[in-house]
């Protein structure tokens, strides 16, 4: 309240005396304040400076006069819905607003404008009507708002149409069917560096095979390792390390029996050998609890890849010099196919050369004109052996295994056969 309202309209000067306490007639006290005297604050506020006298009349016509202007406005923008409870709020602020405000003391922030609805923009036009005068409501319905068109689903428009998100997911699709999607080959060749440890490989099986039996035996070995583990990453399944060790396990299983029999009983060696794993194989695979696809799938690659780590037997069983010129050949083919040439001009390439180092392994070996076809047919059986390593689109592990080692297994047989035949 004011300094004349509580003082009797006497100016008080709290600091006159220098003490700030004076009494009800502006002289300073002498000990205890008076009790009817209540000290306060006088700085320069707008509550102090200006507290304009409303009467009870002129609320209740202000009010009135608001509510009257909110209908209004609530007819003319929506007459087919109920009106909206916004009368007390726009009342009061409408009779605050017309009092006035200490706007030379006080101004709130305005915030950025942004688009309104419909009963929004009712609930401002009652505002508007509360400060100035109220305007006529509108005749007629304002015309009606265009929608912009709802884009058609992607599916309808030619686009690619997505499926609902699950929880279990979607099976993603592979590169080989991105591939084969956007009309690229599957087939990718392994490159210089597998065909160069393929090279290495089958020049350590011929040094092996001229030291004997043996010295073979460690190559042949590291061999059946990479057969084994590329097959399965070959068909997708990794890890597998139950089917690995297995398929690794019968190749082991084909070197001790044709070690214990003999070269001389190597067919049956390998055979009894091949057919054991494969019974062992269908009954493991039985006491799966896997899907039944998923169970065939695994029983198909178990037993390939079993029976391509006992085949490579073969070059334990095959004559000393057949294997000698067959790492020859094998490892002159995969590096004449890895040349950056035409794919006809690099598999004719690829043969030249199996039969050429097949003529040059002649100081080495007793064979002499029948290396050339020896070393022909194990560069065409390592070729074979390539190719399958490069289908459907294989990863960089692929080749580094199956890459490696498919070449010198698939010229297994050829080795073995041609140098019975030729020997």
């Amino acid at each position: 309240m004011s300094n004349d309202q509580y003082y009797g309209g006497q100016q008080y000067d709290p600091y006159a005396n220098g003490t700030g306490n004076t009494n009800g007639n502006g002289q300073p006290n002498q000990g205890q304040q008076s009790p009817d005297v209540t000290q306060t604050w006088e700085g320069q506020t707008w509550d102090t400076t200006y507290q304009p006298a409303v009467s009870y009349e002129q609320v209740r016509a202000d009010r009135a006069q608001a509510q009257q202007a909110a209908q209004q406005a609530q007819q003319g923008y929506q007459p087919q819905q109920p009106q909206q409870p916004y009368e007390p709020y726009a009342s009061n602020q409408a009779s605050y607003e017309s009092y006035g405000t200490p706007a030379a003391y006080y101004t709130e922030p305005q915030p950025q404008p942004q688009p309104q609805s419909q009963q929004e923009q009712a609930h401002a036009q009652a505002h508007g009507h509360a400060q100035a005068a109220p305007a006529p409501a509108y005749a007629q319905d304002p015309a009606p708002v265009e929608q912009e068109p709802v884009p058609a689903a992607a599916g309808e428009a030619g686009g690619p149409a997505w499926s609902s998100p699950t929880t279990s997911g979607n099976t993603r699709i592979t590169d080989a069917q991105r591939a084969r999607a956007e009309g690229r080959s599957p087939v990718i060749e392994p490159g210089m560096q597998p065909a160069a440890l393929t090279a290495v490989l089958g020049l350590l099986i011929a040094a092996g095979a001229a030291l004997g039996t043996y010295g073979l035996l460690l190559p042949l070995v590291l061999l059946q390792g990479l057969t084994a583990a590329g097959w399965f990453r070959l068909n997708g399944m990794w890890p597998a390390r139950q089917g690995i060790a297995l398929a690794f396990a019968g190749g082991l299983a084909a070197d001790a029996v044709l070690l214990a029999t003999g070269r001389e009983h190597a067919a049956a060696a390998i055979l009894g050998t091949l057919g054991v794993w494969v019974l062992l194989c269908l009954v493991l695979q039985l006491r799966s609890h896997a899907d039944p696809d998923e169970r065939v799938y695994g029983l198909m690659a178990t037993i390939a890849s079993a029976a391509l780590t006992v085949v490579a037997t073969g070059l334990l069983g095959a004559e000393p010099d057949a294997v000698v010129v067959g790492g020859i050949a094998v490892a002159a083919a995969v590096l004449a196919r890895a040349l950056p040439l035409p794919g006809p001009v690099s598999l004719l390439a690829a043969l030249l050369a199996s039969a050429g180092a097949g003529i040059a392994a002649d100081g080495l070996t007793d064979l002499g004109t029948s290396g050339a076809l020896l070393g022909l047919g194990a560069g065409a059986c390592a070729l074979i052996g390539l190719r399958v390593a490069s289908y459907d689109y294989p990863s960089r592990f692929v080749h580094m295994t199956a890459g490696v080692a498919l070449p010198l297994t698939a010229a297994a047989p050829a080795v073995y056969l041609l140098g019975r035949a030729l020997v």
